[in-house]
């Protein structure tokens, strides 16, 4: 396997544009609204980045869970990772070291890394119709995406080149794909992007269709930039875009709201 290309990323730069306005609209709600209040600035925006965060655990329990029992362990497990990714965050903390892998692992899937303590896989993995790489070539593999990602400057294209070459890695017996979203999610979140989720299972089968069709094509011509790498891309920044709308939402929802409660009070 060869990872893809940095420089033959194509990606839709409207689209990019659009997302950061609605970035910077959020911000200048919070800052310049004679509606919001100084004290709660921070308040505002963090309870939305809790809405949304709690629907990433929500949603990908939903998707991957096989029971309700695993469900609820997985969104516990979900909700413990994306606390601690935002405590880390808070301390300036972005997702850049490979070490940082191994403990989105084990609060993300502690049964998986108990196998193998702090160890890439063992043994072989197919994913669909994709033959993940073997055991001995993986940590080259995650060391060099890690290298390739600081040539990245986009905090948006860094995260989602990241998820799609991870999970053709796929570099833990299990977990991969809950520890592959946090840590994408870790990066969005670190400049103030909300985080990136599945809505629904259709969206989960087109999101697995899509990724496979992809990692075909990239065994056969990787490094070539091909239509399904490049739906892979713009269904994520399409999430994305619906995320920051619905944080945007809320936020200017909030003003509204103590607008009408002190024209209420005249």
């Amino acid at each position: 396997m060869e990872l893809l290309p940095v420089e033959i990323i194509q990606i839709n730069e409207k689209k990019i544009a659009k997302i950061d306005n609605v970035i910077k609209s959020i911000y200048r709600l919070i800052i310049y609204s004679r509606h919001h209040l100084d004290d709660d600035l921070l308040d505002i925006y963090l309870d939305g980045m809790h809405n949304l965060k709690d629907l990433v655990g929500i949603k990908n329990a939903q998707m991957e869970a096989q029971n309700e029992e695993e469900a609820k362990e997985y969104l516990l497990n979900l909700k413990v990772s994306l606390d601690f990714v935002i405590e880390e965050i808070i301390l300036h903390n972005n997702f850049e070291k490979e070490i940082q892998l191994f403990q989105l692992l084990r609060l993300v899937s502690p049964e998986t890394n108990a196998i193998h303590p702090n160890r890439y896989r063992q043994t072989l993995v197919q994913i669909g119709a994709h033959i993940c790489p073997e055991p001995k070539k993986v940590p080259q593999l995650v060391s060099e995406l890690f290298y390739k990602m600081q040539s990245v400057s986009n905090p948006i294209i860094k995260a989602i080149y990241f998820h799609h070459e991870l999970i053709r890695i796929h570099p833990f017996v299990d977990g991969n794909g809950r520890v592959t979203r946090v840590a994408k999610n870790w990066m969005l979140m670190y400049d103030l992007y909300p985080p990136i989720f599945i809505n629904d299972a259709p969206q989960k089968k087109e999101y697995i269709s899509t990724l496979a069709n992809s990692f075909k094509e990239l065994m056969n011509q990787p490094n070539q930039w091909n239509n399904y790498t490049s739906t892979f891309f713009e269904q994520e920044l399409d999430r994305l875009l619906v995320n920051a709308t619905l944080l945007y939402e809320s936020i200017n929802l909030i003003g509204k709201n103590r607008e009408k409660n002190l024209i209420n009070k005249i």
